[in-house]
């Protein structure tokens, strides 16, 4: 095998396929990438054996075609380290050779044969949607799982498919992220009604080899695992086992409450400036909304107490409800700070439910009065 890369752009494909192998293994030949070059593409392949990634590296040279394995480690810090706008790397009888215009590394050869397959994306029937969509459905709900709960489930996105909708939902028990978006069944795609948990790690991975906004992502889930399809990657991942909570009654109704409708710059911004002296163990931050204002306050013994004011077009009677400032910021950290909201509240004893005209719903949970 003989190829040229361009050295920052296989970095970054190295970056995203390397990052699905495990840092320690009873198998050191999981602790690489290997790389497959044909007559007009470079695949890079990884795999925790719960979970593989194929990706095609961009701007490469095939001068003559093999595969190898690429220490996840040793050439991870060469790509970074070096200088060189263009690498050759290559194999020879006894070692892995990787040449610069003034640096030349020469590494231990493995027998590439060794390591496991990683699964292709060779279902004909499979449910297809914007790569703008399926990333919002990422960002705006992976950030409330919680990987690190005894409830497994509660580790991974939930995915409903009904007809041409999918639903995306997350939640660590003390907030809940849902949002809606449209895509197109594939050869008559069977999906109606049914659910799959895909780990955090899984869609992380897919999000961020997304590179061009036009492309479309396709998902075909199984019985026990999932495939996902950009134009450059493919990964499998096994599902997180477990059965997911019923998250339609955690979401409130929006009937018998008070609707606050809020720009998410201005909102994200009060918050930010609340919580400086805000408690570091509940991060609590009252909400008062009253007289066209919103106030957002905090106190803290020791440390001071804050009060910020933004201009609201709710008159009504004075609503205060007290919530954790993480789990707010991190609704607003996901929207443009031009895109306008609505809060729908009630008391500091029910939950609060945020919504966006694009199907994206959040409900947290209320604190107790600070």
């Amino acid at each position: 095998m003989k190829i040229q890369v361009h050295r920052e752009k296989f970095l970054a494909a190295f970056q995203i396929a390397s990052s699905l192998a495990p840092s320690r293994s009873p198998k050191d030949v999981l602790l690489n990438v290997k790389i497959e070059a044909e007559d007009d593409r470079v695949v890079l392949m990884a795999t925790d054996l719960e979970a593989g990634v194929r990706l095609e590296a961009e701007d490469v040279q095939v001068q003559t075609p093999g595969k190898a394995l690429l220490s996840v480690q040793r050439v991870g810090n060469i790509l970074r380290e070096s200088s060189a706008e263009y690498l050759t790397i290559e194999t020879t009888a006894n070692s892995l050779d990787i040449l610069g215009q003034h640096s030349e590394f020469h590494l231990p050869l493995t027998n590439a044969d060794e390591f496991p397959s990683v699964a292709k994306f060779s279902e004909e029937s499979y449910f297809e949607l914007p790569s703008t969509v399926f990333r919002d459905l990422v960002r705006r709900t992976v950030f409330a799982t919680d990987t690190e709960s005894t409830r497994y489930q509660l580790g991974g996105v939930l995915f409903e498919i009904e007809g041409d909708t999918i639903t995306a939902v997350a939640t660590d028990g003390r907030r809940l992220a849902c949002m809606k978006g449209h895509g197109s069944s594939v050869s008559n795609y069977q999906a109606s009604g049914s659910s799959t948990i895909v780990p955090t790690k899984t869609l992380q991975l897919i999000e961020r080899s997304i590179t061009d906004k036009d492309e479309t992502v396709q998902i075909a889930a199984r019985s026990n695992d999932i495939l996902l399809r950009t134009n450059r990657c493919t990964i499998f991942s096994r599902l997180v086992e477990g059965r997911y909570p019923n998250w339609r009654m955690v979401v409130p109704s929006s009937q018998g409450r008070t609707r606050i409708e809020g720009n998410a710059g201005a909102f994200f911004s009060a918050i930010r400036q609340a919580s400086i002296v805000a408690d570091p163990e509940s991060r609590g931050v009252e909400f008062t909304f009253a007289n066209g204002t919103l106030v957002a306050s905090a106190k803290t013994a020791d440390v001071g107490q804050s009060r910020v004011e933004i201009p609201i077009s709710y008159d009504g009677t004075p609503i205060h409800i007290t919530m954790d400032s993480r789990f707010v910021s991190d609704f607003f950290k996901v929207l443009e700070p031009t895109k306008n909201f609505y809060l729908d509240v009630s008391n500091n004893t029910e939950p609060a439910l945020f919504n966006t005209d694009d199907h994206y719903s959040y409900v947290v949970m209320p604190m107790s009065k600070q």
